[in-house]
């Protein structure tokens, strides 16, 4: 993907609005819940990790 060069006497000048802050509370609170979940499911998925690596110690020290 590349830049978009200007053409000639053109300026693409873009002013958004500014966001109330009803809109920065609901964006700042989205953003903490996705945060969480994200952490859950990384701390979900260590959990699973480390049961897969005892369960394969446990079949190893069987077979020896």
């Amino acid at each position: 993907m590349g830049f978009i060069k200007e053409p000639d006497g053109v300026d693409f000048i873009i002013n958004g609005k500014p966001l109330t802050d009803t809109q920065k509370q609901e964006i700042s609170a989205f953003i903490k819940a996705d945060k969480e979940r994200l952490a859950r499911l990384k701390k979900r998925g260590m959990k699973s990790r480390n049961s897969i690596k005892a369960t394969s110690n446990k079949v190893n020290s069987v077979e020896k």
